[in-house]
């Protein structure tokens, strides 16, 4: 027989982080749509949308063949106008807040210019 030792909740949660996306230096968990600078996201938003319109516009005088602009304005919004309207709030966002985590607390801080 071989010596087994179990494990007690109180040494599994000792051993367990208590929050682990709360590490510093990590990136959250959720998906990010930011781009690198808001001109280039405004330039995306742009492009899509303005594939997206055209697209439909141009449906009386070319035909269907104008539909081919709908994944070319999906792919430069990132999927849908909501994605890409998260990715702007995310843009903006970026570099003015600041996450900071110890000892297993998170606070959220305004960076100072």
């Amino acid at each position: 027989m071989s010596a087994r030792k179990t494990e007690t909740p109180e040494t599994a949660a000792a051993r367990k982080p208590a929050n682990p996306r709360a590490t510093a230096g990590t990136k959250p968990a959720g998906p990010d749509f930011a781009s690198a600078s808001l001109p280039r996201h405004l330039v995306r938003g742009a492009l899509g949308f303005g594939a997206l319109i055209a697209s439909f516009a141009c449906l009386p005088a070319v035909g269907p063949v104008s539909l081919l602009l709908l994944p070319a304005g999906l792919l430069a919004l990132r999927g849908c106008p909501m994605c890409w309207a998260i990715g702007l709030l995310q843009t903006v966002s970026r570099g003015r807040l600041q996450r900071s985590c110890k000892d297993g607390h998170c606070e959220l801080t305004v960076r100072s210019p």
